[in-house]
């Protein structure tokens, strides 16, 4: 249903959960049945099964330094990841999570050894991706330093199955400013890029709720929040923008849906229009 909602809002890219985000998923699978249903159900709106994003579960800790949390978020993400090669999707994005107590430096590094230990139980194309955070806290990946040195975790042969995504409202929240000109947004993306030493493998589109340097991580539809409309305008441009999939992330207008309604959300058939014409405008 996800996938036929998308479809019927235009969309060319989708990101769905394979199992309930706030669980584990250590012991969930992926059926045949049911990739057969998710892939029909692609191709009636046209969508590449490449251009699908898999959000892992939001409990995973992958920087915990508590053993037993950390081994059952390693457990959550190589399950996830086994869910995002059967199904074909681009690859499985996540969010670190917290070093807690402990050093945000040895945090990295588990992170990483997490994300090594993923992709080699897990043979494929599907990538593993770390996706930027607001900052609060301590919760990592705030900074390219710190995706560089989780992602340094893995080793060469196997780097092309990992990589990072940004989120326009964690960069906003977590201060790199996107939001003051062309030139501003263009400087951040460089600086991930030369940091990491690769492009973004997809973006996040979401609007901020709270002011600049907040770290707090609250979405708000585009052109509605704190960054404005005129930064999305530029990012649409960029060329790096262009060549990976843009989600939305952003509020719905429904607050219910019948588990067999597949019209798009209001919400979202306004956010594509504005999608579309900022394209157009842009030359993208």
């Amino acid at each position: 249903m996800a996938a036929r909602r998308a479809g019927a809002a235009g969309m060319t890219a989708l990101q769905i959960f394979t199992a309930p985000p706030t669980f584990y998923g250590d012991k969930a699978g992926m059926t045949g049945a049911k990739v057969a249903r998710f892939h029909a159900a692609l191709a009636e709106g046209g969508i590449e099964p490449g251009d699908v994003l898999v959000h892992a579960a939001y409990v995973l800790n992958t920087a915990s330094p508590e053993e037993e949390k950390a081994t059952r978020a390693r457990a959550g993400l190589t399950k996830e990841l086994e869910r995002t090669q059967a199904i074909g999707a681009l690859g499985c994005c996540f969010h670190p999570g917290s070093a807690v107590t402990s050093d945000p430096e040895q945090a990295a590094i588990r992170v990483g050894e997490t994300i090594r230990a993923a992709v080699e139980r897990v043979p494929g194309t599907a990538r593993v991706l770390v996706e930027n955070t607001a900052g609060a806290g301590k919760t990592m990946g705030r900074t390219p330093e710190e995706i560089a040195l989780m992602l340094s975790q893995v080793p060469s042969e196997l780097r092309h199955r990992t990589g990072y995504g940004l989120d326009t409202c964690h960069l906003f929240a977590a201060g790199h400013d996107i939001a003051t000109s062309p030139e501003s947004l263009r400087a951040v993306l460089d600086r991930f890029e030369q940091v990491i030493g690769e492009p973004p493998a997809f973006f996040h589109l979401n609007d901020s709720q709270h002011p600049f340097g907040s770290n707090k991580d609250r979405h708000a539809l585009l052109g509605a929040g704190e960054i404005g409309a005129e930064p999305f305008r530029w990012l649409l441009a960029d060329t790096r923008a262009a060549a990976v999939p843009c989600v939305l992330e952003t509020p719905h207008e429904r607050d219910d849906t019948a588990e067999d309604d597949a019209t798009a959300d209001p919400a979202d058939l306004r956010m594509m229009a504005f999608l579309r014409e900022w394209s157009a405008v842009s030359g993208t």
